[in-house]
């Protein structure tokens, strides 16, 4: 019994945003319309501030495993914050196909999937961005939304003026994108149309009575109920998408807050980004909605983008072939 092995630099070199959006809004599509399956993600807190995630699922005849990843965001200066594999199995004989590095393959799924929201949620003219935090899924959302809006001004802004600086010099070198370290998050986010909210914060760092009419939010950086990126004001105000209705009405934070606070009921969760992709669920009605898509992350992505990688090993001959037995 072989499997397949994809390393990192692989799934780097191999899983372009140009692949990847489209593959995420067929999965979650394919999610909305129940030809998938799954169970809640299972989050073990560590010693330490570490967890511990374990992400089963599969698809309706297709593609069937599991992602197993640790999150530890205070590990040494440069180590990424996510490690793990996904297995997949083979939907034929249910044989292990193939382990795939998973921090590189979640680190792209994820800003693909908030791409993906932004193209069928923001304005079409929108042509601004704020990102609010600075870790790895800053400059990874700075790349992937430019896939889908043509950019002409980047505003960055983290805890640390010296890294907000650095990331918006990269952008300005890598992709050529006008781009600064903004002072403040009300200056940042004031002529947004796109907002990405990446960060680790447990409490609002984006409030409501800063976004201006029009404007569409990422909610990106909460993937449990606990931490809040965003306060209740501006998901009150909102015309508001989960990736999953149930995973959010289990575990995103900031709908959960406003709903304790009594400002909004489970019914301000429209529904799903895949109905929108589907065309059974209407996005952005005028210019002036304030759009929202949190996303918490569904296997169904993971195992969309590793089936493609997986197939794309078989063509075209990357992987290292391991024995079992």
């Amino acid at each position: 019994m072989t499997f397949l092995v994809i390393s990192r630099e692989e799934v780097a070199h191999h899983l372009s945003y140009e692949d990847c959006i489209p593959l995420m809004r067929e999965a979650m599509i394919a999610l909305s319309r129940g030809k998938s399956s799954g169970i809640l993600r299972t989050i073990v807190d560590l010693k330490g501030g570490g967890q511990y995630g374990i992400m089963p699922g599969a698809f309706e005849g297709g593609a069937f495993g599991a992602k197993l990843i640790s999150v530890f965001p205070h590990s040494e200066p440069g180590a990424k914050s996510h490690r793990g594999m996904v297995a997949l199995f083979d939907p034929e004989d249910g044989a292990p196909a193939c382990l795939i590095e998973a921090g590189e393959l979640t680190a792209i799924r994820t800003a693909a999937a908030s791409a993906a929201a932004t193209d069928a949620l923001a304005r079409r003219d929108s042509r601004r961005l704020a990102i609010l935090g600075t870790g790895e899924q800053a400059w990874r959302h700075i790349e992937a939304i430019a896939c889908v809006r043509p950019l002409d001004d980047v505003r960055i802004l983290g805890r640390s003026p010296e890294k907000s600086e650095a990331l918006a010099i990269r952008s300005r070198e890598e992709l050529k994108l006008p781009s600064i370290a903004a002072e403040s998050v009300e200056s940042a986010v004031a002529e947004a149309d796109i907002v990405c909210t990446v960060t680790a914060s447990p409490k609002p760092v984006l409030l409501g009575q800063w976004v201006k009419p029009g404007t569409h939010i990422n909610a990106v950086g909460s993937s449990r109920a606990g931490p809040v990126e965003i306060d209740a004001d501006l998901v009150a105000c909102s015309r508001f998408f989960a990736d999953h209705r149930e995973s959010v009405l289990r575990q995103g934070a900031e709908f959960l807050e406003a709903k304790a606070a009594g400002r909004v009921g489970d019914d301000h969760i429209l529904g799903e980004i895949g109905q929108v992709y589907d065309g059974s669920l209407a996005g952005r009605l005028s210019d002036d909605d304030v759009t929202i898509y949190k996303s918490l992350g569904n296997i169904v992505q993971d195992l969309a983008a590793g089936w493609f990688l997986y197939c794309g090993a078989l063509e075209k001959g990357f992987g290292t072939a391991l024995s079992l037995e």
